[in-house]
């Protein structure tokens, strides 16, 4: 299970003195303006970095999009799409460009 995943990880954010907050909230802009709704991310790491974990066997250009929408709506640079559920963990860091 994912819920599995994210606990493993967070104790390897601890051992490793990387600072996260779990399941945060993700305020959304439309331009400039700040919007009611808000995407809730799986971490968020140095206050800066999204870190969106799956327990799929492959990961799907859906994935990627949610990743790519959570960028665009936070103004955030960097994410990373870990996912632990194919036979390899497999990762993909995701930059925003705009």
């Amino acid at each position: 299970l994912e819920s599995v995943y994210l606990e493993a990880l967070s104790k390897e954010f601890d051992k490793n003195n990387i600072p996260y907050v779990r399941e945060q909230k993700l305020e959304i802009f439309y331009n400039e303006d700040k919007l009611k709704k808000h995407f809730k991310a799986d971490f968020i790491c140095y206050n800066e970095i999204i870190v969106e974990t799956k327990a799929q066997k492959f990961i799907t250009k859906t994935d990627i999009d949610q990743i790519i929408n959570y960028l665009s709506a936070t103004k955030l640079k960097i994410a990373y799409l870990v996912n632990f559920g194919a036979p390899k963990i497999y990762y993909k860091r995701l930059i925003n460009n705009r």
